[in-house]
């Protein structure tokens, strides 16, 4: 469906006067940041009633300008909050998560790309909270393999990093020092280094994309061993970023759902208001029970 009008299957979940409320209070009470705020996700309201949240570390500024988000743009000058691992594990523990989804902005202001402020915050979590599995989202770390390393050590659940969109609408959409293969290596370099950690990479539909790049980049992701996928509707959060180009039919989510099961993915999960953390613990799930038939 093409055109600027949101069609009706795009409808965010209005908020209620409960969870709600209460998460955003100790959310912004400790100080903390959520993707589920900064991004807009139009899933914010059904997480947040279930107890659940995603942080966004390392501040509310990345150094990266990526054409389809509303992170503010801006060098934090190598600035990092270091009680941000407690006040984490703490909210975590007062939410009584079981399950947590960590995401960052990028840094490259920082020598590491960040990797060691976030591999605090993974075991700090599990230091204060010993049963809750961690989901962390990370930043390419402009391919270092010993930024990598640092992540992977400190044994998150699930390690995901998104190519958001295919290859050659890479450059268009993403910031010019992301790169499409870049991705792609670092995916598979996790599960080289550890492959009892859990993949999973996402990619937004609706900027122009044809059919033959979706399968070649589920194919590219499938190469690079990735267990979980999503796919959802890219929506513009400002009138500074793209525009969409197209509303793709609720449909057609079943359709490449369908496809990427049977280019083998362990878990999918696609349609229009999926976003790389929707529903993160039921796929964690299914995939753990997979492996056990």
């Amino acid at each position: 469906m093409k055109g600027s009008s949101k069609p009706e299957w795009i409808r965010a979940k209005l908020p209620t006067e409960t969870k709600f409320k209460e998460v955003n209070k100790l959310i912004d009470g400790q100080g903390l940041h959520t993707v589920c705020k900064e991004a807009f996700c139009p899933n914010r309201t059904e997480c947040w009633e279930s107890g659940t949240a995603t942080f966004l570390l390392m501040g509310s500024y990345c150094t990266r300008a990526c054409k389809f988000c509303d992170v503010e743009t801006r060098n934090p000058h190598q600035f990092l909050d270091e009680e941000e691992p407690r006040k984490l594990a703490e909210a975590v523990n007062e939410l009584n998560l079981k399950f947590t989804v960590l995401t960052s902005v990028t840094r490259d202001d920082l020598p590491d790309g960040g990797a060691e402020h976030l591999a605090k915050c993974i075991r700090m979590i599990k230091r204060k909270n010993p049963t809750t599995l961690v989901e962390i989202l990370i930043p390419d770390f402009k391919g270092n393999i010993l930024s990598l390393k640092k992540i992977i050590e400190a044994k998150p659940e699930v390690i995901g990093h998104n190519i958001e969109t295919t290859e050659i609408l890479t450059p268009k959409i993403r910031d010019r020092r992301a790169k499409y293969q870049q991705s792609l290596f670092v995916l598979k370099t996790i599960k080289e280094i550890d492959s009892t950690i859990l993949t999973k990479s996402s990619l937004m539909l609706g900027f122009g994309e044809t059919d033959e790049q979706i399968f070649s980049s589920l194919n590219d992701l499938k190469r690079a061993n990735v267990d979980i996928v999503t796919l959802g509707q890219y929506l513009q959060p400002s009138r500074k970023a793209l525009p969409v180009q197209e509303y793709v039919e609720p449909s057609e989510f079943v359709y490449w759902e369908k496809i990427a099961q049977k280019i083998g993915f362990s878990a999918v999960v696609s349609g229009p208001l999926v976003r790389s953390s929707y529903q993160a613990g039921i796929q964690y799930s299914k995939v753990k029970q997979l492996s056990k038939e």
